[in-house]
């Protein structure tokens, strides 16, 4: 009796919450994204360069020379692309089996396929360093091709030692406090952890003159900055709070900083972080995990990046409030007068004139 007295509670507040999203995506429920004052509906005018066969291209990347950008995508691949007449080529993988990666979106695969997450290269060498959620930190060479241990330094982040990258939602519903900020030392081949009891640790960006390395703390909206010399040096601070949840940062060659929010952080979220009574209740719910994520996003599908300055001053917002183009953005890549912009979901990416 208690069980279907249970049952029904959690069914009927399933079906509330489903007329509070509903009404979100109009614009007008309690659950919506909220406003952020200043910021500029601009990213319906954005460009879309779609991608055959393959979704989620996280994190971007250009060569040395100029071309790309590459994207690291769901399958385990690294793609390049070539221009309009010759669209997107294989360039590099993580995983030297590869028989079942076959689909584009396949989460369950992850752990086979890889799934690249975060991409550099080495300006003088034209390596591009990978980092794969799955195998770790990995290099390759100009060519492509497998990529391979890596053997050199590189600052990067490890999200959580307790959620798989598939369960981001899960790992910041739970407020998971086991992220961290590691350096990996090719010379001595030591990693070292620089900061640890992180709130989901997701993206690293280098200040211009090196003094500072700025870390992505996704949970709480935050991102943080190490100092790495001058009298704070090894000491760390807030450096920016942002109004949603950040998903990568990089910084562009005027020493500014362009960080991609994967969400606004609307009413059900705020309060499915800061009341532990709501987050039980939310982790209890009989609803899939899309319709979880729906709702923690506020029901409507929007896209945010914000341009911070070298201080941690907000520059700039833009936006694309309702999804017509862009949605649940992961980077934010700034070359040659225009935005490139990934997503973790989306089969495509964003580009956009400044």
């Amino acid at each position: 009796m208690t069980m279907m007295i249970i049952t029904v509670f959690l069914t009927a507040i399933v079906v509330v919450l489903a007329i509070l999203v509903k009404t979100s995506q109009t614009g007008s429920g309690i659950f919506a994204p909220p406003e952020i004052s200043g910021s500029r509906d601009v990213f319906p005018s954005a460009k879309v360069v779609n991608l055959t066969g393959a979704s989620g291209p996280e994190s971007i990347g250009f060569d040395p020379a100029g071309e790309g950008p590459y994207v690291g995508v769901s399958d385990g691949r690294v793609l390049k692309w070539r221009g309009e007449s010759l669209g997107w080529s294989d360039f590099a993988y993580t995983a030297s089996n590869r028989q079942e990666c076959v689909r584009p979106f396949a989460p369950e695969l992850e752990h086979v396929c890889g799934r690249p997450l975060g991409l550099r290269f080495d300006k003088k060498t034209g390596d591009l360093y990978i980092a794969d959620a799955y195998f770790g930190l990995l290099v390759v060479g100009p060519a492509g091709g497998l990529a391979k241990p890596l053997e050199d330094v590189i600052y990067f982040t490890d999200t959580s030692a307790r959620f798989q990258r598939r369960q981001f939602l899960a790992a910041v519903l739970n407020v998971d406090k086991t992220g961290r900020f590691i350096k990996y030392d090719r010379s001595s081949k030591k990693a070292t952890v620089l900061l640890q009891g992180l709130a989901f640790a997701n993206g690293v960006a280098l200040s211009k003159d090196r003094s500072f390395v700025l870390v992505v703390e996704t949970t709480t909206c935050k991102i943080l900055r190490l100092w790495l010399s001058g009298p704070n040096a090894e000491t760390h601070e807030v450096f920016a709070e942002l109004p949603g949840f950040p998903d990568n940062i990089r910084r562009n060659s005027n020493g500014e900083f362009w960080v991609a929010l994967h969400s606004k952080k609307g009413l059900f979220a705020k309060l499915s972080l800061s009341q532990t009574w709501f987050r039980d209740l939310v982790l209890r719910l009989p609803i899939s995990p899309q319709r979880l994520h729906s709702l923690f996003t506020g029901g409507r599908p929007h896209a945010t990046a914000i341009k911070l300055s070298e201080s941690g001053k907000v520059l700039e917002v833009l936006e694309d409030k309702e999804g017509k183009r862009l949605r649940f953005i992961s980077e934010v890549e700034e070359k040659d007068g225009k935005l490139w912009i990934g997503s973790v979901l989306m089969p495509f990416l964003g580009v956009y004139d400044l």
